[in-house]
């Protein structure tokens, strides 16, 4: 039984640790090497002494990440309570780590984990790592919009039914559209048949602090939670949390982060963690609802303009879109005559705007806590601008953002088997061994064991010639491919 005691939100140890160290004027004889600064007086001029000054190495003081006892402990804590969790872990290898632990300490070599396709790759890397096998529950498509919606109910219940053994649902909760799915729902579907319910909620910081937000993955009774403090909750890009819930032994978990998590955690990020999650603990309700205000604003604006669609909560059909964030800001482009990708470039080259990404057609401008009106003012009047300079006739742009993969091995298997390169045009039939992925979002288009199909060939160079940003193969060009030898012959494993 986890005892209770009295944590104060105002507090924030790891910060208050630092500044303390810092009074100090300790001389180190320790790493890291630049000693405070100066040793690399260009690093300390351009990150500033207040910055390189408190970028030291775990000692006695200041805890340290493996097997936190003082003030990093205290900083969990608090994270816990401010997040409604039975247990926080501070995470500095982004939330692909708090991603990858989360499965690590969920599945083993053999098991089966359901989970819908679109995924991000940190998922999928977590089944090349551990060797799990995959149940995918392919999503439904919004045929207008041409992106992925959330898991369906009776699609979990499916999977479920059909593969009993499986140890774990995950859900992402959000999409990085915004799209949720029926949280509470599936986490009793899990539980009532022995399953552990996942949440990958990077894109999700807020709904723990925001009014009239989807449910938190905490709050709907899931057992684990990766959330992305640096994208929506104002901590710096790498910091994450893992959230738990008290059915997880923490001290597993804390073994397994601990096989890939550095041994050197950054202070640097863990006292944005710290800060951070004290600011949202005593601010994040009323900054959130002026988040959703903005947002909503946007919307409106930007469907006046005609040819958009800045779609929101219009698409909660009680299922496949269970629930909307409204504080993302999707827009899809198709009917103006562009692609998402299209309108991302020209509005970063000709607007000074950058956008979180584009893609076949849509764009997502990510807000948060540190948005002004008068910015967003100028996205609106800049996608007002493109119109009329750039409106073009729609007719073939391609529309679908998800193909269903045919899975023939687990991701592990195909990782790791004999391969042989091809070029990507003549690989139509055989079975990919590595990954390939717009960026972002990150969902891979292919994933080792899946089969390469001319379909999702065409898709790769549609992409390529609209400008998106693919990653993931070898071969950095992405004219070769790495497939399973003699692939063309396996036969698909039925999901």
């Amino acid at each position: 039984m986890k005892q209770t005691k009295i944590l104060d939100q105002r507090s924030a140890p790891i910060y208050e640790a630092l500044e303390r160290f810092r009074q100090l004027r300790v001389v180190p004889f320790d790493v890291p090497g630049h000693k405070h600064g100066r040793g690399n007086p260009e690093l300390t001029s351009f990150l500033g002494e207040q910055c390189v000054g408190i970028d030291v190495n775990s000692m006695k003081p200041l805890d340290n990440l493996c097997h936190p006892i003082s003030v990093i402990r205290e900083a969990e804590e608090l994270a816990a309570e401010a997040f409604g969790a039975y247990h926080a872990f501070l995470m500095v290898g982004g939330t692909t780590s708090s991603v990858q632990s989360m499965v690590l300490s969920s599945c083993k070599r053999g098991d089966e984990i359901i989970l819908p396709r679109n995924v991000h790759r940190s998922v999928i890397n977590a089944l090349v790592l551990c060797g799990a096998v995959p149940v995918y529950v392919n999503p439904e498509v919004d045929n207008n919009l041409g992106i992925s919606l959330g898991m369906c109910l009776e699609q979990v219940k499916k999977a479920i039914k059909e593969h009993p053994n499986a140890v774990a649902v995950l859900v992402n909760n959000p999409t990085y559209y915004g799209v949720c799915s029926d949280m509470r729902s599936i986490v009793k579907l899990a539980h009532d048949a022995g399953m552990l319910c996942l949440a990958d909620e990077a894109h999700g910081t807020h709904f723990y602090f925001g009014e009239n937000l989807p449910v938190s993955a905490m709050a709907a009774g899931a057992d684990m939670a990766a959330v992305s403090m640096h994208k929506s909750g104002g901590s710096l890009t790498q910091s994450s949390l893992l959230l738990t819930g008290p059915n997880v032994s923490t001290g597993h978990v804390r073994q397994i982060i601990n096989l890939t998590q550095t041994t050197s955690g950054s202070y640097l990020l863990m006292s944005s963690l710290d800060i951070s999650r004290r600011n949202l603990a005593l601010r994040g309700r009323t900054v959130f609802k002026r988040v959703v205000e903005m947002a909503d604003y946007a919307r409106d604006e930007i469907n006046a303009i005609g040819g958009y669609n800045a779609f929101g909560r219009e698409l909660v059909n009680g299922d496949s879109v269970f629930d909307f964030d409204t504080t993302k800001l999707s827009v899809h482009t198709r009917e103006i005559g562009l692609a998402g990708i299209e309108v991302y470039d020209i509005l970063r080259d000709e607007y000074d705007i950058q956008i979180e990404f584009g893609d076949i057609g849509n764009i997502l401008a990510y807000l948060s806590m540190g948005d002004r009106p008068q910015e967003l003012e100028r996205l609106v009047s800049a996608l007002a601008d493109i119109r009329r300079r750039y409106q073009k006739d729609p007719s073939g742009l391609l529309s679908q953002e998800y193909i269903d993969p045919e899975v023939v091995s687990s991701p592990q298997e195909a990782f790791y088997a004999a391969k042989k390169s091809l070029p990507l045009a003549e690989s139509a039939g055989q079975v990919c061994s590595e990954f390939v992925m717009c960026y972002p979002p990150g969902i891979p288009i292919l994933a080792p064991g899946e089969r390469i199909t001319p379909q999702i060939l065409d898709y790769i160079e549609y992409a390529r010639g609209k400008g998106c940003s693919l990653t993931g193969p070898e071969d950095p060009e992405i004219r070769y491919i790495n497939v399973l030898t003699g692939g063309e012959n396996n036969g698909s494993l039925v999901q």
